[in-house]
């Protein structure tokens, strides 16, 4: 069996400090710290039901990046996954000589580097803001927050959120951009079908009235009775018998007065 990676000294250090600080707070702030990783994980997921909602009024595109916003999740996750199982750093909670933590610490070979809570939560929140660049001042900071929360609760160095952040504001949003090369033009045929337009939403109507919703470029059609700016107009009875202004009747003379 491989030994695992140690973690470095300004993070332990780091960590001890923030965990002292963390056990001095009210007990209120240890329950909302333990349980606010996983409560914000359950607000990003409705977030994304909020975004594919929202999106099935837009074009293709943003519906796309909406479906493939929790696939980005997904694959940042795994990024984390795979490295936390190559790198095996073990756990502050265990490896720090008498670290002191709120949350229970994890079981032997559940590893620390990079942190997977934060990964997801930060994937989460950049696969929303590609999709939806609005609620970046509401998604980011709940983010780094919920990163915080799991050096505060004592299960994670402060390097292992850090590292897990920006795995996952890198991985989400490429993977998101990936996936709606794919995502966009399945969004566009499905909404074709009944079916696929109930869940999908038929995209942006054209506005209504004079003028609007034509594309430029366009020829309007012609007003019957009204020839086109620079065509001839059509002759009729009246043009032909009509004298020229030139040579035309003479003005009737009336009596002076």
């Amino acid at each position: 069996m491989r030994e695992s990676m140690g973690a470095p000294d300004f993070s332990a250090d780091l960590y001890r400090e923030i965990t002292e600080f963390a056990q001095g707070t009210p007990s209120w702030v240890h329950e909302a710290a333990d349980v606010g990783t996983d409560a914000g994980l359950l607000l990003f997921a409705v977030l994304f039901v909020v975004g594919w909602w929202r999106a099935r009024g837009l074009e293709a595109r943003a519906m796309g990046l909406a479906l493939a916003a929790p696939f980005a999740v997904v694959s940042a996750y795994l990024v984390s996954e795979v490295s936390k199982s190559f790198i095996q750093e073990e756990r502050p909670c265990r490896a720090v000589a008498g670290a002191v933590h709120i949350a229970a610490c994890p079981a032997q070979g559940d590893w620390s580097f990079p942190s997977n809570h934060a990964t997801i939560a930060a994937a989460s929140a950049a696969a929303i803001v590609v999709a939806w660049r609005a609620m970046a001042p509401l998604v980011l900071p709940l983010a780094a927050l919920m990163a915080f929360s799991r050096v505060f609760v004592g299960v994670h160095y402060p390097h292992d959120v850090a590292a897990g952040f920006l795995v996952g504001v890198v991985v989400a949003p490429a993977a998101a951009l990936v996936l709606v090369l794919a995502a966009r033009p399945l969004v566009e045929a499905l909404r074709g079908w009944t079916a696929g337009a109930v869940l999908l939403g038929a995209g942006p109507s054209a506005p209504e009235g004079p003028g609007l919703g034509v594309p430029l470029g366009t020829p309007r059609p012609a007003v019957a009775g009204a020839p086109m700016m620079g065509a001839s107009a059509p002759l009729d009875d009246a043009s032909v018998t009509m004298p020229d202004v030139m040579g035309g009747v003479p003005p009737r003379r009336g009596p002076l007065r």
